[in-house]
C-alpha cells in the first residue's frame, strides 16, 4: 500500500539517524510529493541530499532555521522521522550544552519556555505549536511506510513458549502504564518478574542491562506505543540491530504492538528473528 495526497504543496522531513527517514522519503516520492528535507547535522544519512528535492542541514537545536527553511520552501505539512539521542547531553552542564548545540532563540524559548518539562512529549508539543503558528502541521510519521507497520498475531514461525505467554499478560499492563507516565515504551521480562524497564537510555541499552542481570535468558521484550499513541514523533520501532541485540543477550521473545509499531528492514528483521530462533509477536492493547 503506497500513501497518497492531494496535497500540492511541498512535503517537508526533519531527519534524525536511521533507516526511518529514508523509508519516508522513499515513500513520500512514491506519492508523488515535492520533499524538503531538513537533515539533523551529525545524524541524518546522507543518501537523503539524494532523495529531496531541496535540502538543508540544521542542527539539533537550531528550532528556528528548521523552520525557516520550511517556510522559505512553502512547506505547510511536515514529518519528523529519526532518532536524535536524548542521553548524549544530559551528562553536560548548562554551559556545555550551549557551546555544543549552540540554540537559536526559537529552541531556548521551546526548552525554557514553552515545554512544562523535558520528557519526549513535553517537548515535541511545544514544538508543533512553534510550527503551527508558522503555518506548518505536523503529520503522521508512518503514513508514506504503512507496509512497515506490525500485523497482529506471530510474525515468526517459531512460537511463543507458555511461560513466554504468561510473561506476555503479565508484562502488557506494567508497559501501557509506563508508556502512559511518558517514561519509556519496553521492559523486560521473565517469569512474571520485571528484569529491566527502558528509560531515556533507549531499547537498545535496556536489552544489554536485562541480559547483564538475566545471564541465563528466556527473558521477553515487550515493546508499546503510549496509549493514544501520537503517529507524529516517538514511534516504537525495531528492526535487524534490535534482533541481533536480543540474540547476543539471550532474550527468549518478543511482543510489539501491531498497528503502532514500526519495523526497520521488515524482511530482514524477520528474517533474523526465525534464524535467532526468536519469536516476534504483534498484539493489539488498545483495551489495556
Amino acid at each position: 500500500m503506497t500513501a497518497t495526497s492531494t496535497s500540492t504543496s511541498p512535503l517537508g522531513l526533519i531527519a534524525g539517524e536511521g533507516q526511518f527517514p529514508i523509508m519516508v522519503a522513499r515513500g513520500a516520492k512514491r506519492a508523488g510529493r515535492h520533499l524538503v528535507v531538513v537533515g539533523l547535522k551529525h545524524n541524518y544519512d546522507p543518501i537523503l541530499e539524494s532523495l529531496a528535492d531541496r535540502f538543508y542541514e540544521a542542527g539539533v537545536a537550531r528550532l528556528g532555521r528548521w523552520t525557516r527553511c520550511l517556510v522559505r520552501e512553502g512547506v505547510r505539512e511536515v514529518v519528523m522521522a529519526g532518532r536524535v539521542r536524548k542521553s548524549r547531553p544530559m551528562g553536560m552542564s548548562r554551559l556545555g550544552l550551549m557551546l555544543a548545540y549552540r540554540p537559536d532563540w526559537a529552541s531556548l524559548r521551546v526548552w525554557f519556555k514553552k515545554a512544562r518539562d523535558r520528557r519526549n512529549d513535553s517537548l515535541f508539543l511545544a514544538v508543533v505549536e512553534h510550527m503551527r503558528e508558522r503555518g506548518i502541521d505536523f503529520v503522521d510519521s508512518t503514513q508514506y511506510c504503512p507496509e512497515a507497520m506490525a500485523d497482529v498475531g506471530t510474525l515468526t514461525p517459531n512460537r511463543l513458549s507458555p511461560r513466554g505467554e504468561a510473561d506476555l499478560a503479565f508484562g502488557l499492563p506494567l508497559v501501557r502504564e509506563l508508556g502512559r507516565l511518558d517514561i519509556g515504551q519496553a521492559i523486560a521480562v521473565k517469569d512474571k518478574d520485571v528484569i529491566a524497564v527502558e528509560a531515556i537510555e533507549g531499547t537498545d541499552r535496556m536489552i544489554e542491562r536485562a541480559g547483564d542481570l538475566c545471564p541465563g535468558g528466556g527473558w521477553l521484550l515487550i515493546k508499546l506505543g503510549k496509549p493514544n499513541q501520537d503517529m507524529r514523533f516517538d514511534v516504537p520501532t525495531i528492526g535487524p540491530n534490535t534482533i541481533e541485540k536480543l540474540a547476543q543477550h539471550k532474550a527468549g521473545g518478543l511482543a510489539i504492538e501491531a498497528g503502532k509499531t514500526l519495523i526497520i528492514e521488515r524482511e530482514k528483521t524477520l528474517q533474523l528473528a526465525k534464524s535467532h530462533g526468536i519469536p516476534v509477536v504483534g498484539v493489539e492493547v488498545e483495551t489495556i
